[in-house]
């Protein structure tokens, strides 16, 4: 081995570790965060189900039908507010992956 191999794998072994310490700051998030999150996401689901539902009672009401509009404005609130929860994990899983390799790149 060349002493100027030495230092060059020094110098490698030395950012890998930086890295990893940066990656464990990263990750290290409270048990709070996590729950805040997972209520983010519950409440764009819950929100546009809970409209519907309602919605859909007070056409019932007003205009009744062979079908319940009850059920159908619950599943269509169902519906949008599990692709509002999609988009918005997505959507915060790229930022992240973004942020992460600014802080490594």
């Amino acid at each position: 081995m060349q002493p100027g191999d030495k230092q060059s794998f020094s110098k490698e072994v030395a950012e890998k570790e930086t890295r990893m310490l940066r990656a464990q700051k990263i990750h290290k998030r409270s048990i709070w965060s996590g729950m805040g999150l997972f209520g983010m996401i519950g409440w764009s689901v819950v929100v546009p189900s809970l409209l519907g539902a309602a919605l859909g009672k007070w056409l019932d009401k007003k205009w009744p039908a062979h079908f319940s509009w009850t059920l159908a404005l619950l599943i269509a609130g169902l519906m949008a507010g599990c692709w509002n929860a999609w988009n918005w994990v997505a959507k915060e899983n790229t930022e992240m992956h973004k942020k992460k390799e600014d802080k490594n790149g």
